[in-house]
């Protein structure tokens, strides 16, 4: 992987005690996006949430690539965390997550990857709904203003439907989950989506080469791509060829958020995991 910018010191939210697990959320996000998690994970675990730079409350940076969001993380567990952690990571997350583990095979005891995008928000963005869907957030983000307006803001996304027509993002998510978009994008840095809309996002971060030095178990959790998921089948298994101990869950019916749309099915998945791993 390339050298990457100075890291960033991070915000972070922790709960528990008990064996360390690192949670490392999806762009535009931020840590308290595990929340809905964090009373039965705090039974077992000491939890840590990140705020990734750019994201909640951690700094602004100048760059944006997920190297750099490597570079951040890489440095926490090498020098700040307890080893050796589980990473649980969401989306860009979950890229985070595997080069972590990559990289610090010793302090790495097991990651599970929840519907990690790889080249579907790197080089196969341009004119797909992901790549209008960050367009319209980054103005949103831009513009400011209170969080109802945010809100609605959001819902009025025009987004490709795939048959020559358009979705409003307001009709394929609810109130509650614009919402909490509204507020995370209120926190947000808007330049975090430049790197993502213009698809040069994964610059640096070599997708065979990470999977390639994996060692670690490994739970992938697969969003149903017909429903708004990210990892497409082709990533999917080449995640599972690239891996030698990976287990992949699906997940149909069920878009990108799956911690947040699924919660008792990720929690019950990520305890057979570890009992297993």
């Amino acid at each position: 992987m390339n050298a990457a910018p100075p890291t960033v010191n991070l915000h972070r939210t922790t709960c528990g005690a008990g064996p360390g697990l690192l949670l490392l959320h999806g762009v535009t996000r931020c840590g308290t996006d595990w929340e809905p998690l964090f009373p039965a994970l705090a039974e077992n675990w000491k939890v840590i949430a990140l705020d990734q730079r750019g994201h909640g409350e951690s700094p602004r940076a100048e760059s944006y690539l997920v190297s750099d969001y490597v570079a951040d993380a890489v440095r926490i567990v090498r020098e700040e965390a307890d080893a050796p952690l589980v990473l649980f990571g969401h989306s860009l997350g979950a890229m985070v997550a595997a080069a972590v583990a990559a990289e610090l095979p010793e302090r790495v005891r097991a990651i599970i990857l929840e519907d990690p995008p790889f080249h579907t928000m790197g080089n196969r963005i341009g004119g797909a709904a992901w790549q209008t869907q960050f367009l319209g957030m980054q103005e949103v983000a831009r513009r400011g203003r209170r969080v109802e307006e945010m809100t609605a803001a959001l819902a009025q996304i025009r987004l490709p439907s795939g048959d020559g027509g358009f979705r409003r993002l307001g009709d394929l998510r609810d109130e509650a989950s614009l919402a909490w978009s509204a507020q995370c994008l209120s926190r947000l840095d808007p330049e975090v989506l430049t790197p993502v809309i213009a698809g040069h996002w994964l610059d640096g971060y070599d997708f065979p080469g990470v999977l390639s030095r994996v060692r670690c178990p490994t739970l992938l959790l697969q969003a149903d791509p017909k429903a708004g998921g990210a990892l497409t089948d082709a990533d999917a298994e080449a995640v599972v060829a690239a891996i030698p101990d990976c287990q992949r869950v699906r997940f149909p019916g069920c878009g990108h958020q799956l911690h947040r749309d699924r919660q008792e099915e990720v929690l019950r998945a990520m305890e057979a995991f570890i009992l297993i791993g």
